[in-house]
């Protein structure tokens, strides 16, 4: 009989438990944690955006790093495959705007508790508050683990390894990042790690006054001189150390490599619908309408209160000066500010407020279709511990549940190995 040992029963280790059992084998998950899941629960603030309903193809654009290595395993357990299992374990799904499907009854603690069933049914062996220190290594090929538990140390055998124990973020979930160390230490390359999906640090003091508001609708691209790193449509938070929100946290992504080269300007257009003339257009007839007030009472129409003193400062316009006394200039400069308010990116947030984290084990060393180590017999690896990341929208977990799904059938498989 095949023994597949897992180590992390996150939501790459819980499907990956699933797949190899399904083919026969006898599992084992060790995890360090009191019960499964423990990242899986707090995500999409505890309602957990367990996939996105998007075309299968449509996977791909959405992730950030080495998208290409994911093909097998995106198409080997797509999307859809991932809503029919949760739907036939009895957690009823519901797909809301931008594809983003969640449990009908917005409980993430519903699909750990009918993925943890599936597993208990199959006979899945789950192994709790148990820390994977080493792997064992014989002849170029993997033959167990060390564990401890409960104060003892112990050697566990088996045919297969799968590590699916996440990566940096959230560490008061249990991710410490020792899928990074385990890897290493039998040979594997680990790629720069970063926070993503994470909170911006902004240098300019104006973020201060403009704590808590919360912008829908604009257009935020961040860029370092005339190279434009990312562009998107969306919603964004103002906070006390910079710039949050669904645009911005997806942004982390694609600018987390060139901050470290330095700052980017982030440049936000508050109304994207509009074009500089039409937003002339529109400042004229407000101001007609206020012409006898003064600048610091007129804007209230065109933007949110606690936006507008920073808009006027901005301006360089006089406050008390009567709107019916604004040049075209300075029109000119309200329109323009409308259309990029800029801000200077220094930073991201740490690892506490991370969603994942970007780099990890290098997928040039990792088999595409298996999930099988290239360095060492019987090896596989799942989920964020490798070098993958996505955009915000469930694409994270969908990578989760795609690489575990095709490593567990891997490892799952009988095979003479030595």
């Amino acid at each position: 009989m095949n023994t597949v040992l897992i180590v992390g029963g996150g939501a790459a280790g819980m499907l990956a438990g699933i797949a190899a059992a399904m083919k026969g084998s006898t599992v084992h998950i060790f995890e360090k944690n009191e019960k499964l899941g423990k990242k899986v629960f707090i995500t999409g603030k505890g309602r957990c955006n367990v996939t996105n309903a998007c075309d299968t193809e449509e996977l791909f654009q959405n992730v950030v790093t080495n998208a290409k290595f994911l093909y097998s395993s995106f198409y080997g357990f797509t999307n859809f495959d991932m809503m029919d299992l949760l739907e036939q374990l009895g957690c009823p799904l519901k797909t809301e705007r931008g594809n983003r499907v969640f449990p009908v009854t917005d409980k993430s603690s519903d699909v750990i508790r009918v993925l943890t069933q599936r597993l208990l049914e199959l006979g899945v062996v789950i192994h709790y508050r148990s820390e994977v220190e080493d792997l064992v290594i014989k002849d170029g090929g993997i033959t167990g683990i060390r564990v401890k538990s409960g104060g003892k140390k112990e050697a566990v055998s088996g045919d297969g390894v799968i590590i699916a124990c996440g990566g940096f973020s959230y560490q008061t979930t249990g991710s410490t990042g020792a899928g990074y160390e385990l890897a290493k230490e039998v040979g594997h390359t680990v790629t720069p790690l970063s926070p993503a999906l994470v909170p911006f640090v902004v240098e300019d003091p104006v973020v201060k006054e403009l704590q808590g508001l919360s912008l829908r609708n604009v257009e935020a691209s961040i860029s370092r001189g005339k190279k434009v790193i990312y562009r998107e449509f969306g919603e964004m938070l103002f906070t006390h150390y910079g710039v949050s929100g669904p645009v911005l946290l997806s942004a982390s992504s694609y600018a987390a490599k060139e901050l470290k080269k330095g700052p980017l300007t982030l440049s936000i257009d508050l109304k994207p619908a509009l074009t500089k003339e039409q937003l002339d257009a529109r400042l004229l007839r407000d101001f007609e309408e206020a012409m006898n007030k003064q600048f610091k009472n007129s804007l209230n129409h065109l933007y949110p209160a606690k936006l507008v003193p920073v808009i006027i400062d901005a301006s360089r316009i006089p406050p008390e000066k009567k709107v019916n006394e604004i040049t075209k200039e300075e029109r000119q400069r309200i329109i323009e500010l409308t259309k990029g308010f800029s801000l200077t990116l220094s930073g991201l947030r740490s690892y506490q407020e991370a969603i994942i984290t970007q780099g990890g084990v290098s997928v040039k060393e990792v088999n595409p279709s298996t999930m099988e180590s290239k360095l060492v017999s019987g090896l596989y690896f799942a989920g964020e511990v490798l070098d993958l990341d996505a955009v915000t929208g469930g694409f994270n977990l969908q990578i989760a549940w795609s690489t575990g799904w095709a490593a567990g059938n891997a490892a799952g498989e009988e095979k003479d190995r030595r």
